[in-house]
């Protein structure tokens, strides 16, 4: 019980305050508590739990009314910052969001953002994104700010606590990636750790035609001053999904270790997971002659359910993962931190999609089997910091990351054979090997990347810090050596590149809740392999440069919060030239406008909403393919739309208590499958719903009954979601699917 004292003397905005104090006070019980009189007029209570007090970048920026979203994630080298401090875009999804919406991987949250696509892997069932409409492979998506760590397939989402969106380029941030993606923007991933009140849930779910779940999450902190946490999440999900025979079970076993003290903190992340797809439905290409695809138009969309993949279709993925970080605060400035983390990737899979050469949908379709192995080990340490100069303050940074990876595969493929349609497709046995590339038992090593660098940094705040201008720069190396599938180094395929990556920004704090900014901000990726067809085949051309300016208005303010951002980026691309030479050549320039808006208007309604628009442009980009001249000069860059809204809501029934609906409309328009744009996926818009019901229980062992409800795609529309940038390889959205759960709390 918390009693409030007013005295005779105080104004009534010191009696708010004091009433806001001991409100957040009464919301964490636990809580070191501290109370000082600092003048004979009040009284100041304070709590100071571990998971609100940002700690110069280290702890998670809280959410935003507690809710969905938060304001702020972690930029690298910077750590976690709140939004209106910096001259960057970014932006957290919560746990909770995820539970409210049943999403089940990254690509369900990332629906919720209007500036990301989902795309997938070509052949296989990696989820990707494309942000500001520059690819970010699913190998390079962060934890806790490292690359590499993460399952590179298929993430389950049970032990995440916030999935954090960097929009724009970010080489200074985070350093370069071992695939290299990722220029448009970043996602890193944030672990749950164990609360201040104990966690014990068991859930169990329904999905599509007969998939089940379960789950439970487990935290607990211990010690005199709840200094040690733990964190426990166990998940298994299997069964048919809405495509016909389509077949998932995914297996998951999550552990987060933290200690908090006064001076040290630590905390230990282990990860492992195990995921089979069996007639997994892929996707589909268009054939082409002279790299000019032949068809009139697109392929019309099949029905929903139809399974064109073949039986033999599968994926075994297997991944396992460690990281620890530390952090030591040397003051109340000062902070040294540090973190490394190692991964293991084990994938077995047969995929075969088809290959449409006219408009009755008629295709052949070609087995590839592969085995592919992986080893990353990735780490980052600095030294973060805030001093005074006079008038000026400065928060300082110095920082080193860098990633190793070892990847070896080996592969067999057959000869093309008749697939029939794939409106109609026809049963096939899996065709026997034609081809081979090393040993599937035992595959050889085929890349090694390094990549490697340092990064400094400093903010000078003025006027009080209403202003604060941001100069830094990251020094970057890297190391590519590619190898045959008999495991002997190819020198052609081979790059090592050093380049400075400066970053300049500014923030004009116009008031507590409004900043202006901008920024200057590049990143780094190492070029596509030179073609087959190319005098120089096989070779790795250089190191391109991608390059941001952006300016915007962000604001957050009582129950508002939402931004505005234009920007401009740049992307060197390769090209074949009229001597047959493959190089760096042209350019994709993406220029846009981001809108979003977020927060609860009403008490009770909650809203997130967000549109992009695109003008995805190649510039200087004349070359010769297959001995073919093509000119893509001012067409627009192949699967980029120029606009996608999406429009999220939430509303608690004042009716029924404990009752909530919610609702997602997502919308993205035409996208232009090949390069010369005489082919283009038509726009699509998508509804998403939802219900959540909270019983109220008076039980000494159950403490909450939670039952939720949804429906992905309510109208079942049919359409093409997403096409590749590289291989005109088109994929299909989802039909209208089922979603149940409960949760029990103990």
């Amino acid at each position: 019980m918390i009693i409030v004292l007013f005295m005779p003397s105080m104004g009534q905005s010191h009696r708010k305050k004091l009433l806001a104090h001991a409100i957040s006070l009464s919301l964490f019980p636990f809580a070191n508590i501290a109370s000082a009189a600092t003048s004979p007029e009040t009284l100041v209570v304070t709590a100071k739990p571990a998971t609100t007090d940002n700690a110069n970048g280290q702890h998670l920026i809280p959410a935003f009314l507690e809710g969905n979203i938060a304001n702020g994630g972690r930029l690298g080298a910077l750590g976690e910052q709140k939004a209106l401090d910096v001259p960057f875009n970014v932006i957290g999804y919560t746990s909770k969001l995820i539970e409210h919406q049943q999403a089940r991987n990254l690509a369900d949250v990332m629906k919720n953002d209007a500036s990301v696509q989902n795309v997938k892997g070509y052949g296989n069932f990696s989820q990707g994104f494309r942000i500001r409409g520059f690819d970010l492979a699913a190998d390079d998506i962060a934890l806790g700010g490292l690359y590499g760590i993460l399952p590179r397939q298929i993430l389950p989402l049970e032990a995440v606590e916030r999935v954090e969106v960097i929009k724009g380029s970010s080489a200074f941030l985070n350093g370069v990636p071992a695939a290299g993606s990722g220029v448009g923007g970043n996602v890193n991933i944030e672990p749950k750790r164990a609360d201040s009140v104990p966690t014990q849930r068991v859930s169990v779910d329904y999905t599509g035609r007969g998939q089940t779940g379960v789950s439970t999450d487990i935290g607990r902190r211990f010690g005199d001053n709840d200094q040690f946490g733990v964190r426990a999440n166990v998940v298994h999900r299997e069964g048919e999904t809405e495509i016909h025979k389509e077949r998932d079970r995914t297996t998951g076993a999550f552990l987060g270790l933290d200690y908090h003290g006064d001076k040290l903190e630590s905390s230990l992340d282990m990860g492992y997971v195990k995921s089979t797809i069996h007639h997994g439905r892929v996707g589909i290409s268009l054939d082409t002659l002279n790299n000019v695809i032949t068809l009139p138009s697109v392929p019309s969309v099949p029905s929903n359910r139809t399974n064109y993949s073949s039986a033999w279709n599968y994926a075994d993925l297997e991944s396992r993962y460690v990281m620890i970080k530390n952090d030591y605060l040397l003051n109340d400035q000062w902070v040294l931190y540090s973190a490394i983390g190692s991964s293991h990737n084990n994938e077995w899979s047969a995929s075969g999609a088809p290959l449409v050469s006219d408009m009755s949908g008629r295709s052949t379709v070609t087995r590839l089997t592969t085995h592919f192995k992986s080893d990353t080990t990735s780490g980052m340490a600095g030294l973060r910091g805030k001093v005074d100069t006079g008038p000026v303050s400065h928060q300082l940074n110095m920082n080193y990351s860098g990633i190793y990876n070892r990847s070896a595969s080996a592969y067999t493929m057959s000869t093309a054979q008749d697939f029939g349609s794939i409106y109609h497709p026809t049963p096939q046995a899996s065709p026997s090997t034609a081809f081979t590339g090393g040993n599937l038992a035992n595959p050889h090593i085929r890349n090694k990347n390094i990549n490697n660098g340092v990064a400094f940094s400093d903010t000078l705040g003025f006027w009080q810090d209403r202003v604060q201008v941001t100069a830094g720069a990251r020094y970057q190396h890297i190391d590519v050596k590619n190898y045959s599938y008999e495991g002997v180094e190819d020198n052609n395929a081979a790059l090592k590149a050093h380049r400075w990556s400066p970053v300049y920004g500014v923030v004009f704090k116009a008031t507590d809740w409004l900043s202006l900014y901008a920024n200057h901000i590049e990143g780094l990726q190492a070029s596509g392999t030179a073609p087959t067809t190319t005098l120089n085949s096989g070779y790795i051309v250089g190191l391109g440069r991608t390059r941001q300016n952006e300016v915007g208005i962000k604001v957050e303010k009582g129950r508002y919060g939402g931004n505005i951002a234009l920007f401009d980026m740049r992307r060197q691309v390769g090209l074949t030239g009229s001597d047959n030479v493959y190089r760096l050549a042209g350019e994709q320039c993406n220029q846009g406008v981001e809108v979003n808006v977020f927060g609860e208007p009403v008490l009770g309604w909650r809203i997130n909403a967000g549109s992009t628009w695109l003008r995805p442009k190649m510039s200087n980009a004349n070359g010769y393919e297959n001995n073919r001249w093509a000119s893509y000069e001012g067409k627009d860059a192949v699967g980029v739309p120029r606009n996608q809204w999406t429009l999220g809501t939430e509303w608690d029934i004042p009716q029924v208590e404990g009752l909530m609906a919610q609702a997602n409309l997502l919308h993205t328009s035409r996208q232009y499958v090949n390069s010369l744009n005489t082919l283009r996926l038509p726009s699509w818009t998508r509804l998403d719903v939802g219900v959540q019901y909270q019983m109220p229980i008076h039980s000494a062992m159950v403490s909450a009954i939670t039952w939720r409800a949804g429906v992905e795609n309510v109208t079942n529309e049919k359409y093409w979601e997403t096409v590749g940038t590289n291989n005109g390889y088109l994929t299909q959205g989802d039909p209208r699917n089922y979603k149940l759960s409960m949760s029990l709390d103990f």
